[in-house]
């Protein structure tokens, strides 16, 4: 109400003194409309340790002073004064007064908690007696915290929508933070109370708060668990370098998943071989080494590692060796051997062995123009850091053409008119030779086949030995058929070396005999025999399979005449026969040895050419001796002996028949 009516409503009272009781009370009534208090807004939703602004006006009547004016809460009982919140230990330090002692009641409470949730009011006093003014009804201040709302659990993909929740309409339009494990999520500030996480993922499980921009508080944090299938599953293989045969190897499952996986699998390429997180193998082999992998499962999924390989180092095994091309090695083939072996790391040292002694290194051993002499059995040694180990032998069997073809002469001692001397033919050839031809010298056609020829007439022969790879002929031998006086008619039959040796005997008995003759010492015929009386018993044989020689015996007394030893028939003889040519003349003709490689008697000499006294035939050192000695039955007189035969020792050789004619 303004001066100027109040000034004119007073010159009408006094202009109008009949009527006094109205007018008082018009005037109290206005007088009441003086005093006020407004609150603007009368309500206010705070958040806990924000700050608030209670603004207020008020207003008293005209002639008054202000003499003490505060805020207040609650209310009082008759008679008792209101409290001043400024002298209040909870709220003096936190309230500060912002208005004036004219109309401004406004004021400001800092970091409001819950327990300021009141409803407050201002109260002035004036001058006047009467002059105490609360305004009522006051401010209503509401104080609340922040509170997310969200599901306890959401799995993988689907939406979520987390709520930033207080007890009241907050009064400031507020600008909404969203955190993270503590961390803004910038992205997702609105002016709205609601974060939605659209086809959410298993990154977006945390902790969520949230809280007002401009503002301390923060709610608390809100787990949201987020549950999803098995990801990066992987194989973790214990220890670390190389796994050698023999080892314990574990491997392990490991997996990110929520729940965590419970359920696990292992598999060998496409094989199940275990379950459990952790699978073992202990003492492990090559024939573990492979791809292995392990799957896990939990309610929302399931899901395989990525293959982890074990490569198991191992020693050689399984050596071999492969022999090239195929069929029979021929003598003078190229022969290549190829040494294999199963190991981890491959073997890169071979050693190669014919029997026990080294003949190569390498993976292949090759042989250029093979021969017999490279037949045997072959191995390789496979080596590698681990260890090492032999091949099983293979053999090389080396084919070859006959070689070495001889000619062997067969038959009895003594051969009469119209006998035959077999001839054998030998070689030496692989496969053995089956095919055998005969043949004359200077003939083109072949006299006779097989392994043994008879021959029935003079020359020389030769044989030919055949296989599938070849053929070779022997050295021709000398066969002579002599026709002599009386009734027994020689063969003899030498091969050329033969002849030379014969010649070089006779030779050497002729020297002997000179030399003979100018000893002292002389025995005569008729003093070392007695022909009627001395018979000479069989040779004194040591001890063996069987008697080389069955007899000597005296054809005929009268003629002097020895009869040949008698040898039991065997493959071969050494001699065939030793003969007089002219029984006159006390001439011997030599022995006729067949071909071999070594004869067994060196010389035959005379000891005295008068005496027709025989030294001992010369021996060859051999193993054993065959006979010990040569006796008679009734000697004559102490040096009526014969000298001893004394061959030195052999060993299955025969002794050459003699055929000797007495002087008459």
């Amino acid at each position: 109400m303004s001066f100027n009516t109040i000034y004119f409503m007073l010159m009408l009272v006094r202009m109008a003194p009949a009527l006094p009781l109205i007018f008082l009370l018009m005037i109290h009534g206005v007088s009441s409309a003086d005093w006020g208090v407004s609150y603007s807004p009368s309500h206010i939703c705070a958040l806990k340790d924000s700050s608030v602004i209670m603004r207020c006006t008020y207003t008293y009547p005209t002639g008054h002073q202000i003499k003490n004016m505060f805020w207040t809460k609650d209310t009082v009982k008759m008679g008792e004064e209101y409290p001043d919140l400024s002298e209040d230990p909870e709220y003096s330090q936190r309230l500060q007064y912002l208005g004036d002692k004219q109309q401004n009641c406004t004021i400001r409470l800092s970091h409001v908690t819950l327990k300021d949730s009141h409803e407050y009011y201002f109260r002035f006093i004036t001058d006047k007696s009467d002059g105490k003014w609360t305004g009522k009804p006051g401010v209503t201040l509401s104080v609340t915290d922040l509170q997310v709302e969200s599901p306890e659990r959401v799995t993988e993909g689907d939406s979520v929508r987390l709520t930033c929740k207080s007890s009241c309409t907050l009064t400031d339009r507020a600008t909404f933070i969203w955190y993270r494990n503590s961390q803004p999520l910038t992205e997702r500030r609105d002016r709205n109370n609601e974060l939605l996480l659209q086809s959410v993922r298993r990154e977006d499980a945390g902790r969520y708060s949230c809280a007002v921009h401009g503002h301390n508080h923060t709610s608390p944090a809100v787990e949201l668990n987020v549950m999803y299938p098995p990801k990066n599953v992987s194989v973790l293989i214990n220890g670390s370098g190389e796994i050698v045969s023999g080892d314990l190897v574990t491997l392990n499952c490991s997996s990110d998943s929520n729940p965590p996986a419970l359920n696990f699998s292992w598999f060998k390429g496409g094989t199940f071989v275990g379950s459990g997180r952790i699978y073992s193998i202990s003492e492990i082999s090559s024939d573990d080494s492979g791809e292995y992998k392990c799957r896990s499962i939990n309610e929302h999924g399931e899901k395989y590692s990525d293959a982890v390989t074990l490569n198991v180092m191992y020693p050689p095994r399984n050596v071999s060796v492969l022999i090239t091309g195929s069929g029979e090695i021929v003598s003078g083939d190229s022969v290549t051997l190829i040494c294999s072996s199963d190991s981890n790391p491959p073997a890169l040292n071979f050693s190669w062995f014919k029997g026990r002694t080294f003949v190569g290194s390498g993976r292949i051993f090759s042989i250029s123009k093979i021969s017999s002499d490279d037949s045997g059995e072959y191995k390789c040694k496979s080596r590698n850091k681990h260890g090492e180990k032999y091949s099983d032998a293979v053999t090389l069997n080396i084919m070859y053409p006959p070689r070495n073809v001889s000619v062997l002469i067969s038959g009895s001692g003594e051969t009469v008119s119209g006998d035959s001397v077999t001839l054998i033919c030998s070689s030496d050839s692989n496969p053995p030779a089956l095919n055998f031809r005969w043949f004359k010298e200077n003939e083109s056609s072949a006299v006779g086949s097989g392994q043994s020829f008879s021959a029935l007439q003079s020359g020389r022969f030769y044989c030919q030995a055949h296989n599938q790879h070849g053929s070779q002929r022997s050295d021709a031998v000398t066969v002579t058929v002599h026709h002599g006086a009386g009734r027994n008619v020689i063969v003899i039959a030498a091969t050329s070396g033969g002849l030379f040796i014969i010649i070089i005997i006779i030779i050497i008995l002729l020297i002997i005999k000179k030399r003979r003759s100018v000893k002292s010492e002389e025995l005569t015929l008729e003093e070392l025999f007695d022909l009627k009386d001395d018979t000479y018993q069989d040779l004194e044989v040591k001890s063996m399979t069987s008697n080389l020689y069955e007899t000597v015996t005296i054809s005929d007394p009268n003629e002097y005449t020895f009869t040949a030893l008698d040898p039991k028939p065997m493959t071969s003889h050494l001699y065939d026969t030793v003969t007089i040519s002219d029984p006159n003349e006390y001439t011997f003709t030599a022995l006729d040895p067949k071909p071999m490689t070594s004869h067994l008697y060196n010389t035959l000499t005379i000891s005295d050419s008068n005496e027709d006294t025989y030294t001992a035939l010369e021996l060859k050192s051999t193993t054993s001796d065959l006979y010990d000695t040569l006796t008679t039955v009734h000697p004559r007189a102490p040096e009526d002996s014969c000298r001893t035969l004394d061959p030195q020792s052999f060993s299955k050789h025969e002794n050459p028949s003699i055929n000797r004619k007495m002087l008459q």
